[in-house]
């Protein structure tokens, strides 16, 4: 992910002006990442290194959506909504 995507993808999900951290960035980022890993592994399905960053990527974006749902409701239907993920 190139330097200027992923400060585009900041930008989308802040909360505020110098927000880069909160849980609904962290999970806009790691999903956009998660888009680009599949897309390697459809021509490159083989490349289990690379299968199983994924699977990390994947769990650790269910762990901080889980948090957001337990403890803030409002904003994680509004990252789901926004990027379209199942619930």
């Amino acid at each position: 992910m190139k330097r200027a995507d992923k400060k585009v993808i900041i930008g989308e999900h802040a909360v505020h002006g110098k927000d880069t951290g909160s849980a609904q960035v962290q999970i806009a980022i790691l999903t956009e990442r998660i888009k680009q890993l599949q897309d390697h592994l459809a021509e490159h399905s083989k490349d289990n290194h690379s299968r199983r960053g994924l699977l990390m990527m994947v769990g650790k974006r269910r762990k901080l959506l889980n948090y957001l749902r337990l403890n803030k409701k409002n904003q994680y239907e509004e990252v789901v909504q926004k990027l379209k993920l199942r619930k």
